[in-house]
């Protein structure tokens, strides 16, 4: 898409290059609305929360948000109460230069754990934010977010209500450190639909818990992520209807599942996108805790890594997974290729067959317990070499 498709009525924003990073590039981003939006945020659940995030909660609190200013290159996390001093000076900063409350500026960052903020850097850089926000700059901020990212994470989608069209446009970044629990994730969503702020909290989280929550790329729960939505109302709409409710909460999932997506496929080193789908099980959090823990296992990610439908792995990691399955009752499948029928391989033409199709980027794995009536899938990837050179060099 143009840059222009991203374009969302009432919003403005901005990328420059603040020197935070260490091999440069853009790392700062700010995002903000002509008139106060409604807000509503949803963060990571662990219990080591980086500064920005136990700001950004305080903040989100308030109802109303005016800009959310994002940084790459450091995560402030675990820097004490040094961190909280330099996030909320930066929200002030942010707050100064656009002139509206310091409490309705969101604050995000990514990066290296520990270190302190380089203020000085971040003070530079607020004027030159400003001065170049544009309404076709959210394709911008998307890069100045990055970190191990090989590309931009951008989707646009749009809605109707009271006869008038609303868009809603999310940027996300996450390759590693990826396994949220409402990744390292930030996404950021825009909309210029009028909703009441329960509505928008109560459809963001619904969306959410549809697609961040079913990724995994190496099972680790960020210090940092958050995905936060701002709804300017200059759509001109009027109060939603229970089905426009319904129509605006399918959009925020269309969006956020395809930043979701993204965020796996980019997952560092990744080669494979891959959907494991468990179904049959007797209830829907059994579905999920199956699906998880075998799309989370390096032993089942290695071998989509090497194109090996070594299925004994998928066994063992749904015999760990404490739900309530018959080891005789499961069949398993790589996309329509069947090879495990009844707890039990169906052979080495069987597994040539699957080898071939695990050669795709993109491929489902269908587990059956045959237990149950329900189903639930997680989005995952493969591990590979890569994977470790990146994570073994991240601070060197």
């Amino acid at each position: 898409m143009k840059d222009e498709a991203y374009a969302v009525h009432g919003f403005r924003a901005s990328a420059v290059c603040a020197g935070l990073k260490k091999d440069g590039g853009l790392d700062l981003a700010l995002i903000y609305s002509d008139k106060e939006a409604v807000g509503a945020g949803v963060f990571t659940r662990n219990r080591v929360k980086a500064a920005p995030v136990l700001v950004s909660q305080e903040h989100i609190q308030q109802g109303l948000i005016r800009a959310i200013v994002a940084n790459s290159g450091n995560a402030n996390a675990c820097t004490g109460d040094k961190g909280l001093m330099d996030t909320r000076k930066t929200a002030a900063l942010v707050a100064q230069a656009l002139g509206v409350r310091p409490e309705t500026v969101v604050v995000a960052s990514t990066g290296v754990i520990g270190l302190p903020m380089d203020m000085d850097k971040v003070n530079k850089a607020i004027p030159q934010l400003v001065e170049h926000l544009s309404p076709k700059g959210i394709p911008e901020a998307a890069k100045a977010i990055m970190t191990t990212d090989t590309f931009p994470k951008t989707s646009a989608r749009t809605g109707r209500a009271s006869g008038k069209t609303y868009k809603v446009v999310g940027i996300a970044k996450g390759a590693g450190m990826i396994m949220p629990d409402m990744a390292t994730m930030l996404c950021f969503m825009f909309t210029d639909l009028e909703v009441d702020r329960d509505t928008l909290f109560e459809s963001l989280s619904w969306a959410v818990d549809r697609t961040f929550n079913r990724i995994t790329v190496d099972g680790d729960t960020s210090t940092n992520d958050m995905v936060v939505i701002m709804a300017n109302g200059m759509a001109g709409n009027g109060p939603l209807t229970p089905s426009e409710k319904e129509g605006f909460r399918h959009v925020l999932e269309e969006v956020a599942g395809d930043l979701a997506r993204m965020i796996v496929q980019d997952g560092e080193g990744a080669t494979k996108l891959v959907q494991v789908c468990v179904r049959g099980a007797l209830d829907k959090e059994s579905a999920l805790q199956a699906a998880r823990t075998v799309a989370n296992s390096l032993l089942v990610k290695t071998a989509f890594y090497g194109n090996d439908p070594n299925w004994g792995r998928i066994m063992a990691a749904l015999g760990r997974s404490r739900i309530d399955m018959e080891e005789r009752s499961i069949d398993i499948w790589i996309d329509d290729v069947q090879i495990v029928s009844g707890g039990q391989g169906r052979g080495k033409d069987a597994e040539e067959r699957a080898a071939k199709v695990m050669e795709k980027e993109n491929y489902r794995l269908t587990i059956d317990l045959n237990q149950g009536d329900h189903e639930d899938s997680v989005w995952t990837c493969d591990l590979s070499h890569d994977y470790v050179r990146i994570n073994a060099e991240y601070r060197t």
